[in-house]
């Protein structure tokens, strides 16, 4: 083909495949010495300012008018579904403050938890205690992350972290064109599983709030303070080992030998 008529060619063309077999052969007809570089470039400017043209013609509505029709009747401007919106937080200052109490009860041992971010811990402490009840995790990533106030990405991201450091298994339940079923989690660390196991034995541990979720009592345990009051000094007084102070009981008198 001539340069006059790939010239021709290009201007008559109203596909951007097409356009893009002329520059092929543009490049090869270059590459075999049948053009020149100035005859070469001429045409591919030529090529480029048409893909522009054609790009405002090339439409779904010009190359397929039923599938836009369809479109059109279904009230949607393409015939592709509507993208996903992602799900939002109606409140997320509460949401934060969900995944920081979270993530600060206790979830796992520290040197674990070191690997994790904030909302990384809170997903997996909403694991943790699925598996502490039921010995296995098999909520959804959607209902993972609602209950611990972050996004799907994050609860996807701490377990796949949590998999590929050893400590959990991921068993997917996929369904032949059906929707897939939620994945089996399982605790395999055994650092993590008895930090889990003290938590079962010690249910109200680190409650300290009230208001907190269910999902609080790890491995930690609420420590009492020490008395450290001497039953010896009262307001700041020494007594003597054998005086009665008002106010302390007194120990009872042992009965003399033979008395009576």
């Amino acid at each position: 083909m001539t340069p006059l008529d790939l010239l021709t060619a290009i201007g008559g063309t109203k596909s951007l495949s097409a356009l893009d077999g002329f520059a092929r052969a543009i490049w090869a007809d270059w590459g075999a010495g049948r053009l020149t570089d100035e005859q070469a470039s001429a045409l591919a400017e030529t090529l480029e300012g048409r893909k522009r043209e054609v790009r405002g013609i090339d439409t779904v509505a010009s190359r397929a008018p039923q599938v836009a029709e369809a479109a059109r009747k279904q009230g949607r401007p393409s015939h592709f579904p509507p993208k996903r919106k992602a799900t939002r937080s109606p409140n997320r200052r509460a949401s934060i403050k969900r995944r920081r109490t979270l993530a600060a009860s206790g979830p796992m041992p520290p040197q674990l938890a070191s690997q994790f971010t904030t909302g990384e811990l809170a997903a997996l402490r909403i694991v943790a205690d699925a598996v502490r009840d039921r010995g296995v995790c098999m909520l959804t990533m959607g209902e993972i992350a609602a209950r611990a106030g972050v996004c799907v990405t994050t609860a996807r991201n701490a377990l796949h972290q949590a998999a590929h450091a050893g400590l959990v298994t991921i068993e997917e339940r996929r369904r032949h064109k059906r929707p897939n079923l939620a994945n089996v989690v399982r605790v395999v660390s055994r650092e993590w599983r008895s930090w889990i196991e003290r938590g079962r034995k010690n249910p109200g541990a680190g409650r300290g709030n009230a208001n907190a979720s269910a999902s609080q009592g790890g491995g930690c345990k609420k420590m009492e303070s020490t008395d450290k009051t001497s039953s010896r000094s009262l307001r700041g007084d020494r007594v003597s080992r054998g005086q009665h102070t008002p106010g302390q009981p007194q120990k009872p008198q042992k009965a003399a030998f033979g008395a009576g």
